[in-house]
């Protein structure tokens, strides 16, 4: 039997839960103990891959989740689920005429129903911190319900809404990307890309987390060759380094005489190992 479950919500949003006595499987709908109150979410993983999904990712602030997998989710729980999600463009029209109203300088992105109604979550984003405890008190009076707003960054906003991305793919971090890591420009360096902001930057304006995903065969397969300004000993002579390409395996090099020319790297490495060996022999 499944005695770990991690389930997911709208959006990216995941939590972990113990199933005793369920034996779940991945793409079912199950309730769970929510916030004062029950939520319907879909198992995207169980038992021993569900407990290291949650190790890993600082999930579990215990060894064993504190809520439990309640009962299997029917036909009609879903389908209610799906009317809830179609209110959510209501809840997100509302909330932002109220936050015209009170004119804070703050984005609503989405909203979530909890499935019982119990609680509503409305996701922002703003350039600094709001004040919003009148908002709040207006949210609860009018949709009658427990309000959580909940500040996010420009890269989680992309992950909630979804989208397409550079490659002609749904967005990675919408679909199937775990967590959100830092990336830093010296990816796009390492990888000799071009250092333009609107070539390297996904939807959320932010660099494209894809940059992560070869930046280490990049890295390895760039101690293969020699670095950019090394002088080299080769069948021409004294040349110096000025280029490499990685992907065609490729070194160009400048003569003392300022004459340039592109070899392989393998004819390149044969080349030094020969004119190694007649320097020795002529020592």
């Amino acid at each position: 039997m499944t005695a770990f479950a991690e389930v997911r919500f709208k959006g990216t949003r995941r939590d972990y839960f113990t199933a005793p006595g369920y034996d779940l499987r991945p793409g079912q709908w199950v309730f769970v103990e929510a916030d004062r109150g029950e939520d319907v979410g879909e198992v995207t993983a169980v038992g021993l891959i569900a407990e290291r999904k949650c190790s890993s990712s600082g999930g579990c602030a215990t060894p064993t989740p504190e809520r439990r997998v309640l009962r299997r989710a029917n036909e009609a729980d879903v389908a209610k689920l799906s009317e809830l999600r179609q209110d959510e463009e209501r809840v997100r029209s509302q909330t932002r005429v109220l936050v015209k109203k009170h004119g804070l300088k703050m984005k609503v992105t989405e909203a979530e129903w909890q499935h019982d109604r119990n609680k509503l979550i409305v996701y922002f984003t703003a350039d600094r911190r709001v004040d919003f405890r009148e908002l709040v008190r207006d949210l609860a009076r009018t949709f009658r319900t427990r309000i959580e707003l909940k500040q996010i960054g420009v890269r989680d906003e992309a992950a909630l809404l979804g989208g397409v991305g550079r490659c002609g793919r749904e967005l990675c971090c919408s679909t199937w990307l775990p967590e959100l890591k830092p990336v830093s420009l010296q990816l796009a360096k390492d990888q000799r890309l071009s250092l333009n902001p609107a070539q390297i930057s996904g939807c959320c304006g932010r660099l494209m987390c894809c940059l992560m995903y070869e930046h280490k065969t990049y890295v390895e397969s760039r101690r293969r060759f020699p670095r950019e300004g090394k002088a080299l000993q080769t069948a021409q002579g004294s040349e110096r380094v000025v280029g490499v390409d990685i992907l065609q395996e490729t070194v160009t090099l400048r003569h003392e005489s300022g004459q340039r020319r592109t070899v392989t790297l393998d004819d390149l490495k044969r080349e030094v190992a020969d004119a190694g060996r007649e320097r020795r022999s002529r020592d």
